[in-house]
């Protein structure tokens, strides 16, 4: 299961201020709070404006670019499904159209018992084992729709 911290602006403010003198500031900040929180507060938004002398619209717009960046916090566990060349070529949108089916969710979503985000990725590097998945950080190789369905169940049912 993937641990972040609960919102916190006062730990926010020390991350913030920690990198704001870095050169391209912006992007190790915004690593930081998801890194930390698991998702970016919208009340970091402001924070970040005025630490790095840019308008809120400017700090919004680079959230919401990438889709690394979170605005909300994520499911207890957070699924990864690559989505490059390799793993097309061994079928990973029958997998996908599984997975989100089984989740009831697409990607970029959470479930909403808040048990599971789904995020696609574009290379795990385990290109030998297409199609691949991550669960909570663990790669798992040679995803079938029956193998992911067992994966699944072997996480606790309190998690």
């Amino acid at each position: 299961m993937t641990r972040y911290i609960a919102w916190d602006a006062t730990k926010a403010s020390a991350l913030i201020a920690e990198r704001a003198s870095l050169p391209g500031a912006l992007l190790p900040i915004l690593h930081a709070l998801n890194d930390t929180f698991g998702y970016v507060d919208a009340g970091a938004v402001p924070m970040i404006a005025d630490a790095l002398n840019l308008s809120r619209a400017e700090v919004h717009g680079v959230i919401t670019f990438y889709h690394d960046f979170r605005r909300e916090p994520p499911g207890r566990h957070i699924i990864r499904l690559c989505r490059a060349e390799a793993c097309q070529s061994m079928n990973c949108n029958a997998l996908a159209d599984h997975v989100k089916r089984k989740l009831g969710i697409d990607f970029h979503e959470t479930t909403a018992s808040r048990r599971f985000t789904l995020e696609p990725v574009y290379c795990l590097g385990n290109c030998a084992l297409a199609p691949s998945v991550t669960i909570d950080e663990e790669i798992h190789g040679r995803v079938t729709p029956e193998r992911f369905d067992e994966l699944m169940a072997r996480l606790p049912v309190k998690s």
